[in-house]
């Protein structure tokens, strides 16, 4: 019969801080600081084995942070089993100063007693493509602010487009053709056009990286099940699959739209409850991505555009058929709960978005049959 031993660590890119829990002799052991190597760690295990005298398994654990993923996968691929647990959900005494000590032994216990949430570990290929679309939000997340830096630039010199939307292409001729009078004013503005083409160029050849990786046989099924639905397109549907994993590993889609945060918080005492803004306690990328997507409902046209249409065809009835009834609930939804209840914008677009959460569990966990588990975030944050 083996006895565990739950070893947590306290790890920084300095050091590791290991302590030592074992719940039949209810006692923390083993204290102590190492070299920030995986290889120092399991030299640690080995001299902890030689000091009992039956025979021991471990059981790793450390908080997700800057490592990543790469002391698990090390410490796996030595035979050892390791866990990275989710910071938010680790308990913490009240008025507990923080030291590496505690931290270490808290993450021991929280191991031996399961107390805390494990981080999902994607594949390799998995966590490749997932940064790669992170990093593509990151580089549009900056043409937008350069966008914004170009429009208060022109509102500075007194110069206002009033003539539409910004940045179609009759508003980059307006921008392109502005004349401040001034020489060097004038240079400034050609600076910036000529960094937001750049930008721009740029992120087109992201989208067709991305439609590449999204077209690869690993992602291609998923992928185009996805964008069935209005509002995600590939970006938004290789996003889910990468990041996500596995879908079945969440047993309801309202356990899947609290682990994207879209799910309303409660404060309760007694009958009185109150329930408040949602939790965003999950993936903070893919629940921007959906909020996003919610917005696509805003119209009350049954039409399906032709972008819409070709990223459906090649799909069986069943998916169709299932998009298509996402896209008329959904509606419905936010234009009875915007013009007929009159509710915030941010709180119909989050509602939306939570259910479209639950729609998408149901397209790959195959429960197209089920009906969504409704709900309605009362007051967004």
């Amino acid at each position: 019969m083996k006895s565990l031993i739950y070893v947590g660590a306290d790890v920084h890119t300095t050091n590791y801080t290991i302590s030592c829990y074992s719940i039949e002799d209810d006692y923390t052991f083993g204290t102590t600081q190492i070299s920030p190597d995986y290889k120092v760690l399991l030299k640690f295990l080995k001299k902890i084995k030689e000091t009992r005298k039956d025979d021991v398994e471990f059981v790793v654990g450390y908080e997700a942070g800057c490592l990543g993923y790469t002391l698990q996968r090390q410490l796996e691929a030595a035979g050892v089993t390791c866990k990275i647990l989710a910071p938010s959900t680790i308990p913490v005494a009240a008025n507990a100063r923080k030291t590496d000590r505690r931290d270490s032994e808290n993450i021991a216990r929280c191991l031996a007693y399961n107390s805390a949430k494990f981080i999902y570990v994607p594949t390799k290929d998995d966590e490749a493509v997932k940064d790669y679309v992170r990093m593509v939000e990151d580089m549009r997340s900056d043409l937008t602010k350069l966008k914004q830096r170009i429009n208060h630039y022109c509102i500075r010199q007194g110069m206002t487009y009033k003539d539409g939307s910004h940045w179609t292409k009759k508003h980059e001729k307006w921008l392109k053709d502005l004349d401040f009078g001034n020489a060097l004013a004038n240079e400034t503005m050609q600076e910036y056009l000529d960094e937001y083409n750049r930008r721009k160029d740029t992120i087109e050849r992201y989208q067709k990286r991305i439609d590449e990786i999204a077209a690869m046989e690993r992602y291609h099924e998923k992928v185009s099940r996805l964008t069935c639905i209005k509002g995600i397109d590939t970006y938004t549907a290789l996003s889910l699959v990468a990041e996500v994993g596995d879908f079945n590993r969440f047993a309801s889609a309202g356990k899947f739209a609290a682990y994207l945060g879209l799910v309303p918080g409660e404060s309760s005492s007694g009958d009185d409850i109150n329930h408040l803004s949602i939790s965003k306690a999950g993936n903070k990328h893919l629940r921007k991505l959906l909020t996003e997507s919610g917005q696509s409902y805003r119209s009350m046209s049954s039409k399906k555009s032709k972008a819409l249409k070709e990223r459906q065809e090649g799909n069986t009835p069943e998916v169709i058929h299932y998009a298509d009834k996402a896209a008329e609930r959904l509606t419905r939804k936010f234009h009875r709960m915007f013009y007929k209840k009159t509710m915030k914008w941010n709180i119909c677009v989050t509602a939306v978005a939570r259910e479209l959460a639950c729609f998408v569990w149901g397209m790959m966990t195959d429960h197209m049959a089920d009906r969504p588990v409704p709900g309605t975030v009362q007051r967004a944050a």
